[in-house]
């Protein structure tokens, strides 16, 4: 698994959302809150696994973030739930308490997705500017 740098998760840290599509099919993506635990990238889709989101996540297993200007190829792992109390935790201190209980509902927990960096074909890491 390629890891963030340092750079990326300062990046990430600062933005209060991201944009997220799955696949290379050329379809809009998604704005989304997200969290980062223990240097992990974590989002849920508060409405649970029939999010369309969601199961494009889960078909394709990669697509690509954009943070501001700033775009990255990703992995997104999906079967994977993830450290359950602190990414709740994340959600709350980041968003505060009705947007953390959208994301703690037993329906997101199922629909967690952690998302990597995929590694370019020159093995480089890091955002895409």
């Amino acid at each position: 698994m390629t890891t963030w740098t340092s750079e990326d998760l300062a990046l990430l840290a600062g933005a209060e959302s991201l944009v997220m599509t799955a696949g290379d099919d050329g379809h809009p993506g998604v704005e989304i809150g997200m969290v980062l635990v223990g240097g992990e990238l974590y989002v849920r889709a508060h409405r649970g696994v029939r999010s369309r989101w969601y199961q494009a996540a889960q078909k394709h297993g990669h697509g690509q973030i954009r943070v501001g200007a700033v775009t990255r190829d990703v992995l997104l792992e999906t079967c994977d739930s993830g450290p359950a109390f602190e990414i709740d935790a994340a959600y709350r201190n980041k968003y505060g308490q009705a947007a953390g209980a959208l994301a703690a509902s037993s329906a997101a927990y199922a629909a967690t997705i952690r998302i990597d960096p995929a590694p370019s074909s020159n093995g480089a890491t890091g955002l895409i500017r």
